[in-house]
Parts: C-alpha cells; sequence; structure tokens
C-alpha cells in the first residue's frame, strides 16, 4: 500500500498484379517448325514480367487530445471548449452541483481545488460528438489559466468571477467566454435552482464564439504498451469532506470508475459519480498532478475564503499515472505557458497514456493520498 500521509502545510497489402506473358501459340508453332528445317524467321525471344502495384493504407486521424481515431476520420478543426462546472454537495446526488450533464463526452476533465476545499472541474471538448447539456456551470478561478494555457487559445466558458480573476484570464491565452454577458447562450433546465441551473450546448459556443478554426496541438502522448508500474486496484484522494474521491479499476470496461464519499471518514458512504444520463465518471487515464497550493490575496465569497492558487506554469512537482490498472509514478514540469506538461517516470522516460479520456487531478501536495496495490492473480498448481 502507497500511502502518502497527510502534513499540516498544506497524465493492402497492395495488390500484386502478376501479369504472365506467355509463349503464344505462334511462337510455339515457329518453334517447331524450325525444328523441322523450315527457313521462316525465327520469332524474337519472349519475357516474362511482373508488375507490382502497393497500395497504401489511409492514414488513421486521431484527435488531438485522446489519441483515438477521429470520427469519420477527421479531426474537427475548431479551438477546445473549457467549460468550468460545479462539483460542491453535502449529500448523495441528487444535491446541489450533482449530478452534471455532459462529463462523459469530455475528452480532458480537470479537476482543481477551490475556496473551502472544494472541487471544480474544467471539461474539455473538441473532438468527440458535443453533449445536448453541460453544466451546472460556475464562475471562473485563477487556476484555470494555471491548467489550460496549454491548450493553446481555448474557449473558457463560466459564469463571472471577481474582477482579478477575469483581469487575468483577459491577459491570457484563453478566450474568455462569460455566459453572464452571452445570456442567449444558457440553457436552464428545469429542476435546477439557482446558482446549479446555469447550462450549456458546445455547439452554441462554436457557433456564437469567433476563433481561428484551428484544433489544439495534443498536450499528451499514447502508447498501446504500458510503461513499469505497481498494479493497484483503487487509489483515495481525500481532498476533503465534500470531494473525498475514490477511483477504482474496472478490468470489463477498461477504466478508472470514480465514486466519492456522502458520510465520514469513520463511517464512510461510498457511492458510484453518477451523472444525469446514468453514465459513471469514469475514464483510460487519471493523472495525479501534486502542486503548491497558496491562498489570497484575493477573497473568493462572502464567507470570507481566499483564492486557492495552483502553481503549474514554470513548476514542477510529483506525479502519479493511472492507466489499464497500474501505477506509474514519476514527475511533472511545466514550461511558459502555452507548452504542455511533461511527465516523466522515475527513470526520466516519457509516461505514455492509453489512448481515450484522461482526467487530471491538480491535487494539493500536501494533502492524503492512499494507493491499494491488486490482489496477486489466483495460482493453481497441477497434479505431478
Amino acid at each position: 500500500m502507497l500511502i502518502r500521509p497527510f502534513t499540516s502545510t498544506d497524465r493492402t497489402a497492395g495488390r500484386t498484379h502478376r501479369v504472365l506473358v506467355k509463349v503464344s501459340a505462334f511462337a510455339a508453332a515457329g518453334l517447331l517448325l524450325a525444328a523441322c528445317g523450315s527457313s521462316a524467321p525465327k520469332p524474337s525471344p519472349t519475357t516474362t514480367t511482373t508488375t507490382t502495384t502497393t497500395v497504401k493504407p489511409a492514414a488513421v486521424a486521431l484527435c488531438p487530445l485522446t489519441g483515438t481515431p477521429a470520427p469519420g476520420n477527421v479531426v474537427p478543426q475548431r479551438p477546445a471548449i473549457a467549460i468550468k462546472v460545479d462539483n460542491y454537495s453535502l449529500g448523495p446526488a441528487p444535491a446541489e452541483a450533482r449530478p452534471q450533464s455532459g462529463l462523459d463526452y469530455a475528452d480532458v476533465i480537470f479537476e482543481e481545488q477551490v475556496e473551502g476545499s472544494i472541487t471544480r472541474y474544467a471539461a474539455v471538448f473538441q473532438c468527440r460528438q458535443a453533449p445536448s447539456l453541460v453544466g451546472p456551470i460556475r464562475s471562473a478561478r485563477w487556476t484555470d489559466v494555471q491548467m489550460l494555457s496549454q491548450l493553446g487559445h481555448p474557449l473558457f466558458v463560466h459564469v463571472g468571477g471577481i474582477i482579478p480573476v477575469i483581469q487575468t484570464v483577459d491577459a491570457s491565452s484563453l478566450v474568455n467566454v462569460d455566459l453572464g454577458t452571452h445570456p442567449t447562450l444558457q440553457e436552464n433546465p428545469p429542476g435546477r435552482y439557482a446558482p446549479y441551473d446555469t447550462y450549456t450546448m458546445t455547439k452554441f459556443i462554436w457557433s456564437a464564439i469567433s476563433a481561428p478554426a484551428k484544433a489544439p496541438s495534443p498536450i499528451f502522448t499514447y502508447s498501446r504498451v504500458v510503461p513499469p508500474g505497481e498494479r493497484v486496484s483503487q487509489v483515495h484522494l481525500d481532498w476533503s469532506g465534500t470531494s473525498d474521491i475514490y477511483w477504482r479499476w474496472n478490468a470489463a470496461t477498461q477504466t478508472w470508475l470514480r465514486f466519492y464519499n456522502v458520510a465520514s471518514a469513520s463511517a464512510p458512504n461510498i457511492q458510484p459519480d453518477i451523472l444525469t444520463d446514468g453514465v459513471q465518471n469514469q475514464a483510460q487515464n487519471v493523472i495525479i498532478q501534486d502542486v503548491s497550493i497558496t491562498y489570497g490575496p484575493w477573497v473568493e465569497n462572502s464567507q470570507g475564503g481566499l483564492e486557492a492558487e495552483s502553481h503549474i506554469i514554470d513548476n514542477h512537482g510529483t506525479a502519479y499515472v493511472l492507466r489499464n490498472g497500474t501505477m506509474i509514478a514519476g514527475t511533472w514540469s511545466a514550461g511558459p505557458a502555452g507548452t504542455p506538461t511533461i511527465f516523466l517516470s522515475k527513470t526520466g522516460h516519457p509516461i505514455t497514456l492509453a489512448p481515450g479520456r484522461t482526467w487530471v487531478e491538480i491535487y494539493p501536495s500536501s494533502a492524503p493520498m492512499v494507493a491499494t496495490p491488486a490482489a496477486a492473480p489466483a495460482t493453481t498448481s497441477g497434479a505431478g
């Protein structure tokens, strides 16, 4: 069991045509006449030729943020959309933000800590089929620029934010799409109440917001080969009382399934993290990116909660990558804004991901993490 204790310092064959030019009947007759002493001219020699035509297989277009084949073998030439989605809940769903909508269509999901140690998501859409609704959508945070700048110029969808945060977004490479100033892009589904009732559709955003028709560059590397690591069945990330998270490997789906605890550590009540369409949150890859978090100087809410700032750009730290039932320990490093975060194993080799969705946990470096080793496979002995 890997335990990181809590400390107080709180990713045709080408068809081969074989053309055999046979000796013609006339040539054969000529040879027969020659054998009989005929004075007829001898035919010129006939050669056998082989013509080979190689047809190359069509190239497979891959989605830049998942490494999976693009729909119709065409990568959509459009920017990524990053939508801030709430995750606050004091009890089992339905309560407050849960269950959310549209996350099962995202290419990448970032989870960040905000004030009060609650978490929020930035769900990134680019290549896959567009969901009908995404939400509930909440306000921007300082960390969003740190997480999302590596996507180039994503359309950043949120509902408001404090003035210094909005100024930070406007000064970054993110395209500021504030639904508070774009009411026609909002949807308010029945059964929801403010502030958990603001939703949108990705097709609204792509059609309404002017942006270069260009897909983002990949931010991860992919391979079907699993890097060396430790076989684990579960990883427990205890963000807070409202975000006590469990990732469990499911061999049948070949994904990590997300669960959360809605009770207490002493009497846990662990529930599957289910979306409105009945799908459980899951990913082929989970990246636990340990970051240094500072608080303030800005106040985020009326209760005096200080802005949580996760420092990623021009920084580095410890990382754990979960894929194919394996946990690969290593490091992460990020350069200037606009460059992807690099994940390396302890031996200095790039940690490749499984093609598919990736969930990135921007996790406080001082928070506890417990990994449960997978059970050893059963063995049998034959009779001698």
